[in-house]
């Protein structure tokens, strides 16, 4: 038994973040080994997660990967922690299609308790009708009770509560409107002074959550058997020397990717924004991040440039994500500046003109092999017919989307984020 919950809401801008930072670091204060899991494809969330808890998290997306994967992966890094708490994604039932990849699905994946955080702001004892929605909804989703959001006064919360005793639902806090809970932007990189506007703000949530939430009352109703993994069997690793890029510039990972790649063999991580040398390597990979943000300090580490560049140029494996491919374009052109990255690719990656472009993806290589990912990004390629495509991609819904997937030598790169939990990656070059 351990308690286990997922953090869910109506919509996006409810609280959930503020919520789920705040328990999260709530718990790590009272010395409890919690594991953080997000819900969705998100490798933003995931890394303050980890600063709220010093824990790794854990992305649960049944579009990236199988219901039984999911299973596993949660079993395995929940078995050791004493708390399990998963933030939700967008709004509780919303999923790529339908209730498909929501955080209502994740929960009765998991058979776990949903704390639903409300926003009560303009409204009272309508909210029992809302409550009552989400209750009858979906019969087989385990709703451990409410949290909510933007209360105004006394009378406002005896409102609220008489909502939540006539639905029948538990009530573990009001929490009321707080001037100045601004969150930090999510999109600043990972360095020193980021992490630190963020603990900042992290320590402030919990102490709303300790001041307004009945944590103990929480964790004791959202107790629940937990499903211990069963042992894998014992493999021997590979002999593949794998070498990671990471640090503020390059950070979007996910933790099971990492874990398969320990598999195929040794991994070592390098910092091409300190200009690290480039390790002994037979496979290097170069994640997503912001180089935009950092493309000065990047352009000048000539030394971890041309290391990359003769890497590729001999053939070495190189898997490059988006950061990853705008590191190894030619030029990148931020603002009214531009500067050289690696030169391994004949791209010039800008931020002008830049639109979001957003979205699970479903690629198909030219050995007919599939792969699952997620695509998110503002910047685009200038000059994105410079080299062949070598894949097809689609969305959702099966439409051809054009996103490309390159290849030069035994480089690989494009946009998409790929998931490969339950793939050999090594397949991609096949």
């Amino acid at each position: 038994m351990k308690p286990q919950l997922l953090i869910g809401a109506l919509h996006s801008g409810s609280g959930k973040t503020t919520v789920s930072m705040g328990i999260l670091r709530a718990l790590r204060r009272k010395g409890l080994r919690v594991q953080p899991f997000k819900c969705g494809p998100d490798y933003i969330d995931t890394r303050f997660h980890a600063v709220a808890t010093g824990c790794d998290s854990v992305n649960l997306d049944t579009w990236l990967a199988s219901e039984a994967h999911v299973r596993d992966v949660y079993a395995h890094y929940g078995a050791e922690a004493e708390v399990c708490v998963v933030e939700g994604v967008m709004g509780l039932f919303d999923g790529y299609a339908r209730m498909q990849g929501s955080s209502a699905e994740i929960a009765q994946l998991l058979d776990i308790p949903v704390l639903l955080v409300v926003s009560a702001r303009s409204t009272a004892y309508t909210m029992a009708a809302l409550l009552h929605g989400v209750k009858t909804f979906q019969p087989g989703l385990r709703l451990a009770g409410v949290v909510f959001n933007q209360v105004g006064s006394e009378r406002h919360v005896t409102l609220l509560q008489q909502a939540c005793d006539d639905m029948g639902l538990r009530c573990f806090g009001f929490l009321p409107k707080s001037e100045g809970l601004e969150i930090p932007s999510r999109h600043l990189g990972l360095t020193l002074a980021a992490e630190q506007q963020m603990n900042t703000w992290i320590d402030r949530a919990a102490d709303l959550m300790e001041q307004h939430l009945d944590l103990q009352g929480l964790l004791a109703a959202c107790s629940r058997p937990f499903e211990v993994p069963v042992p894998a069997a014992a493999s021997t690793p590979g002999n593949l020397r794998i070498s990671v890029a990471r640090d503020a510039a390059f950070n979007f990972i996910y933790r099971e990717n990492l874990d398969r790649l320990s598999e195929l063999g040794h991994v070592t991580y390098f910092s091409p924004l300190a200009g690290d040398p480039l390790p002994e390597a037979d496979l290097v990979y170069l994640p997503g991040g912001y180089p935009e943000l950092f493309a000065c300090e990047l352009a000048l580490q000539e030394r971890t440039k041309a290391q990359l560049r003769a890497f590729a140029e001999a053939g070495g494996r190189i898997l490059a994500e988006c950061g990853g491919m705008i590191y190894l374009s030619s030029l990148v052109c931020v603002g009214e500046g531009s500067f050289r990255m690696c030169g391994v690719l004949p791209f010039t990656a800008t931020m002008e003109g830049a639109r979001l472009q957003l979205g699970y993806r479903r690629l198909v290589d030219a050995a007919g092999q599939t792969w699952r990912g997620h695509e998110f990004h503002y910047s685009r390629l200038s000059d994105p017919a410079a080299l062949l495509s070598v894949a097809q991609q689609f969305d959702v819904r099966g439409e051809a989307v054009p996103t490309p997937l390159y290849r030069y030598k035994n480089v690989i790169a494009g946009y998409t984020h790929l998931y490969w939990g339950e793939t050999d990656i090594l397949r991609l070059w096949d």
